[in-house]
């Protein structure tokens, strides 16, 4: 998440992401929802960009704007290396 977000802040883009152990979220908002309207106020349609985005690169994250993500011991540095410099390519599109 800190290269996610690094990559995000590097861009622009609002975001704001949580993890805990392996289990990730994020928002395009510029700080964590506390309550459903505020979750509500993420940019949806930037979120599809931002999925069609990472997966024409070959990352492959939750489809629904408000879903969890996982890492595993089965993802590599490399891996998320890839996936903060698609991230960060993406970013810069929207």
């Amino acid at each position: 998440m800190e290269g996610l977000t690094a990559a995000a802040a590097e861009t622009g883009v609002p975001f704001a992401a949580d993890c805990e152990g392996g289990m990730f979220g994020f928002f395009l908002l510029p700080q964590l929802p506390h309550n459903y309207p505020q979750v509500m106020e993420s940019d949806a349609p930037r979120f599809g960009r931002l999925f069609h985005g990472l997966l024409d690169r070959g990352v492959y994250i939750a489809p629904a704007l408000y879903e969890a993500g996982f890492v595993s011991s089965a993802h590599t540095d490399a891996d998320i290396a890839e996936t903060v410099q698609a991230a960060r390519e993406v970013f810069a599109a929207l």
